[in-house]
């Protein structure tokens, strides 16, 4: 097998635990190297460190998939992890939709796996990854023996690995139109051409997050998406319930939910520029009791943090200047690039600007089938946040 191994000053990350190792990060290889092949990583001294896949076309050369010498990479392997995560899912409650895979999280880099009733959609983004694409599928036909499997690699990442980007059937076609049930209600997942995997699961939790706050309450939904958020607040005694969104097909769908759920007379949708939106609101000095803001990601590069977090900054001061006194902001980031700390001080700098006091109500990350290795950063992306303008 083809041997890699790490320079001496910079291994303490992946001696840590983190399963990217650069291309800077290698002094010698040793062998022939297969773009998407397994390879064995060894310290500057020759110390095993772990077996993973190598693409040289990627800057993230090898990403590791066990540290045990003795562990081969075969298809029983991909069939045990599976199952592992499987397994852990069950036992904190996530028994019909949840992310089933959530790569580096669950030692699987680069591979997404999302469950969506007796559904499965799966995202192979990396070269090595990809090749391991049919004993994945026939590991899921083995634990879960589905009514379908469907592939959504329309992913640019795809572009840097080297793979074209694509998206089909991996088991008989089926209608990919599925209903789900989520905290007592249910919604339609577009599988084909609904964003990410069809659906974000991640925020399955945080929705319920505003039952209390939304009773009676006139709650604005700004980047509304497919009125996950706002069919909640209507299911939980809103007394009426606006959401906006810049996409017709969300807004249609969004729609759709709320009729699904019984709800089309309290949530009302438009087709809308919500940043716009927002500025006209403020203008014409309308009030909510509950204003939420779940945008999409503002940036995937380092280079635009700065424009991300401006633009972050801008729609929450104009939420809090959308509140009634007493009311509640619930502000959401998905931005990974932006951490924590920086999106809370973000949310401090608008509460200053917009001369408002905050008292925290939650602050809260991904739905726990999101798992967070505490050793890898990435793995924490989404911020939840309800503060009452106090």
């Amino acid at each position: 097998m083809t041997k890699v191994f790490l320079k001496k000053q910079i291994q303490n990350r992946v001696l840590l635990g983190h399963p990217w190792i650069f291309g800077n990060e290698v002094g010698e290889i040793k062998g022939d190297v297969v773009p998407g092949d397994i390879v064995d990583v060894h310290t500057h001294q020759g110390s095993f460190l772990g077996r993973g896949y190598i693409n040289p076309q990627s800057q993230i050369l090898v990403r590791l998939l066990t540290r045990d010498k003795s562990e081969e990479i075969n298809p029983e392997f991909f069939y045990r992890r599976l199952l592992k995560c499987w397994e852990y899912r069950q036992k904190l409650g996530y028994v019909e939709n949840c992310r089933l895979v959530f790569g580096e999280a669950d030692d699987l880099p680069a591979l997404v796996i999302d469950k969506f009733n007796d559904y499965f959609v799966l995202q192979t983004l990396a070269l090595g990854m990809e090749k391991w694409k049919p004993a994945i599928v026939e590991a899921l036909n083995r634990i879960f023996s589905p009514k379908g499997i469907y592939e959504r690699n329309d992913v640019p990442v795809r572009e840097l690995e080297g793979m074209e980007q694509q998206k089909g059937f991996l088991s008989a076609p089926f209608d990919t139109n599925v209903i789900i049930n989520e905290n007592g209600l249910k919604f339609h997942v577009d599988i084909v051409n609904g964003q990410k995997t069809g659906y974000f699961l991640d925020q399955q939790d945080n929705r319920r997050e505003i039952r209390q706050i939304v009773k009676d309450a006139n709650v604005l939904e700004a980047f509304c998406y497919t009125g996950t958020f706002s069919c909640h607040a209507g299911y939980y005694g809103a007394k009426s319930v606006l959401g906006l969104d810049i996409s017709e097909h969300a807004v249609e769908t969004a729609r759709r939910n709320a009729a699904l759920n019984n709800l089309q007379d309290v949530c009302q949708f438009q087709a809308v520029n919500a940043f716009d939106q927002l500025k006209q609101y403020t203008r014409e000095d309308r009030k909510f009791d509950v204003v939420i803001l779940d945008p999409p990601a503002f940036t995937k590069s380092r280079e635009n943090i700065r424009k991300a977090v401006t633009g972050y900054k801008e729609i929450n001061l104009r939420g809090m200047k959308l509140l009634n006194q007493g009311g509640f902001l619930v502000t959401a980031s998905c931005t990974n690039l932006v951490s924590p700390e920086l999106f809370l001080e973000t949310i401090d700098a608008a509460a200053k600007d917009a001369k408002k006091r905050l008292r925290q109500v939650t602050f809260q990350t991904q739905a726990k089938d999101h798992p967070i290795l505490r050793n890898i950063e990435n793995t924490t992306y989404l911020k939840f946040l309800i503060v009452e303008i106090a």
